[in-house]
Order: structure tokens, then sequence, then C-alpha cells
């Protein structure tokens, strides 16, 4: 028997017919946190210039973003599965505002630093939620098409921002970039508040306390149908994030391109995952959501070799063609990686969406510091930690098909 909506909150019947704007609002809410993070790489060195700091100690701000983020997911996630996810998600975007007028209104470092660290700790909301409420709303294949476009938004907003950013620098100065970005979380709440109910409804909901959220944690990273492809989408978004730390070391510093170049290298690399994300839940349905996701973590397995076999001589045209075969992969194993991990848990996917996104962002930490600190010329530096990545991506997705396997075949 079906049960009735609450008040206030959209049935999975009605949420399917408001694909469109439900989409939508969802691709906002994933995007806005890497939007937030990239725009301001070209500014660095005006910042630094009316900061009175050298370009390289603004790479603080990017760390403080990313840890501050990574522990607000885990807060978020099991307080949305007892309060719902609506007024986590205004009061994460109203945080998200209050940090960027700060950033906004910097007269130095540490101050700008504060105001990242506010940034992210209400910005993680909108990340974490935007998957949790996708589960919400949808199931197997309607699941993955949504969670394809809401990683196409999350991966073209890092592709996009810096030729954004680089753009209101030149027009209006770095400070431009943080009242748009503000401007854009204000239309999301806005949006949000008025364009969607509550979908976590009150019989779904857990009753949340610090020890039962520990051991909460403690049981989703034991269970394989979670770990397994959360642990390959972590890894394989940590490669893009190293990917975005790396290239412009690689393309400004070793192949001379301007920063206006690199900038529309990373837009055009936007249209490559597209086309990605748009294939997976297709492919998903003809072959298998597990089987397609391990063709893609080989895929972005090969694009890290290419990028070691070219080391020694790199080309503009070989670095290129091995980036586009990477991106091919992880805009295959990201969607689908990201269902297969939430399908089983539709009454914890606030928790389980926060431990993905922990591994994510602990991933992407890793790997930017691996690629500045590892001692190899920067083009191999990102092929090695890019087909590590891939590898153990690839190995977690056979393991989850062995474990399906192995339960398909007990009696």
């Amino acid at each position: 028997m079906s049960v009735p909506a609450k008040a206030g909150t959209l049935s999975a019947t009605e949420a399917r017919r408001l694909t469109g704007g439900t989409l939508s609002l969802l691709a906002g809410l994933a995007a806005i946190g890497t939007l937030s993070t990239n725009i301001i790489l070209p500014s660095f060195p005006s910042m630094a210039a009316e900061l009175g700091v050298e370009p390289r100690r603004l790479g603080i701000t990017l760390s403080a973003f990313f840890l501050a983020f990574a522990a607000g997911q885990l807060v978020v996630g099991p307080l949305s599965d007892r309060f719902g996810r609506k007024r986590l998600v205004i009061g994460g975007l109203m945080v998200f505002i209050a940090g960027t007028l700060l950033c906004g209104m910097s007269a130095s470092l540490g101050f700008l630093v504060a105001g990242r660290v506010v940034q992210a700790l209400g910005v993680s909301a909108a990340s974490v939620l935007s998957r949790a409420i996708a589960r919400d709303l949808f199931e197997g294949e309607a699941l993955a098409r949504a969670l394809s476009l809401t990683m196409i938004a999350m991966a073209a907003a890092p592709g996009f921002s810096p030729l954004l950013g680089s753009g209101l620098d030149y027009a209006f100065g770095w400070r431009s970039a943080f009242a748009f970005v503000g401007l854009g979380g204000v239309l999301l709440a806005t949006c949000f508040l008025f364009g969607m109910g509550e979908t976590h409804h009150q019989d779904r909901r857990a009753a949340h306390r610090v020890a039962t959220v520990a051991r909460a944690y403690a049981s989703l990273a034991a269970e394989g149908r979670f770990v397994l492809p959360a642990l390959a989408v972590g890894l394989i978004v940590g490669g893009l994030s190293t990917f975005f730390g790396a290239t412009p070391a690689i393309l400004i510093g070793v192949m001379g391109l301007s920063p206006l170049q690199l900038g529309l290298f990373f837009a055009a690399t936007v249209f490559v995952v597209f086309g990605a994300g748009f294939l997976a839940p297709r492919l998903a349905h003809r072959w298998g959501a597990a089987q397609v996701a391990m063709a893609g973590a080989a895929l972005a397995l090969a694009g890290g070799v290419i990028l070691i076999l070219v080391s020694e001589a790199p080309g503009l045209a070989s670095i290129s063609v091995a980036i586009v075969i990477f991106l091919l992969g992880m805009g295959l194993v990201n969607p689908l990686g990201t269902a297969l991990a939430l399908q089983p848990f539709a009454s914890r996917a606030g928790l389980a969406s926060a431990l993905l996104g922990f591994l994510q962002m602990v991933c992407s930490a890793l790997g930017t510091a691996l690629a500045a600190s590892l001692p190899l010329g920067p083009v191999a530096a990102l092929g090695c930690l890019l087909a590590v990545a891939a590898t153990l991506a690839f190995a977690s997705l056979l393991g989850l098909a062995a474990r399906s396997q192995r339960t398909s075949n007990d009696p």
C-alpha cells in the first residue's frame, strides 16, 4: 500500500513528474561548491598582491576549504536523516552566503581563510544533500539518470569556473568572484525554498545520537555494498581534483600556454564529461551499472598510463588525448558508482551521501598534495597518480561485482 505524501513533501510519483525543475535544482546544489573553489584560481596573483602575501601561500585557502568541506559533510548527512533535507539545505546556503561575504571583505590572508572555512561548512550541506535528495526521489535507472546530470554539473563547474573567474577578475577585480558565487547561493536558496518540498518523509527519519552516528558510519564503512563503489568514486573524483590542481603547472609551466588558454582548455574538457555523463545511464541500461563503471575505470587507467608514457617528451596533443580518455572513464564511474553506493540505503541516504562525499574530499586532498610532492616531473607525477587511482577503483568495482555474484549464487 502506498503512503500518502505528508504536507510539504513530494511523493516519488510527483517527483518524477517534476524531473526538469528538480534536476536543475539538484545540479545547482551539486555545482555551487566546486564553482566557489575553482573560480578564484585565476585571481591568486591579484589577491596576493592586495593582501601582501606570496601567491603560493594562497594554497591554504584551498586546503582549508577541503578540510572544512569534508568535516561538514559528516555532520550534515546524519542531521538531515533526523530532521529532513530542506532546513539543512536552506541553513547551509545561508552559512555559505555569510562566508562568501567574509571572503569578499577580507583585508588579510587570515580573514580570507576564515571566510573560506565558513563557506565550506555551509556549502557542504548543498553538495551532500543533492545526492541524498536524488536518492529520496528516484530509484534504479531513474536514480542513475538523475545522478548523471548532477555529476555533470559538478564536473562542469570546475571546468568553466577558471575561465569565468579570469573574466570577472579582469573586469571587476578578484572580489567580484565572491559576489558572483554569493548571488548564486541566494538564487539557489530562493529556488529551493519555494520550489522544493521536503523529500525525506517523517516515516523514514532516524533519531541519530552522537554514539549512534559513529556506529552508523562504522557500519557503513564495513558494508561492502557501500564502501566498494564509494571508494571507487572517491578515488576517481580524487583523480579529477588532482588533474585540475596539476594541469596549470603542466600547461603553463611546461607547455607555455597563457592563463586564458588554460581556462579554455579546462572549459573544453567539460564537453567530454558531458558526453560520458549522458552515455552512462544508457550504457548501464544495456550492460549493467557495475560493468560499465569497471569499463570506465579501465579507460581512466589508460589515460594515466598514456601520460606516463609521454612524460619524457610531452606534447599538447598527447597530453590532451590522455586527459580526454581519463575524463571519459571518470564520467562513467562517477554517476554509476554513486548510484551503486546509495541505492541500497534509502533510509540512510544522508548518512551514506555524507560518507561518500568525505571519501571524495580525502582522496582529493591526498591527490593534490602528492602531485606537488612526488619527486617526478609534473606530467609523470599526474600520470602515476591517475593510474594508481584508476587501478584501485577498478579493483573496488571488481570486488563489488564478485560480491554480487556470490550473493546471487547463495541459495
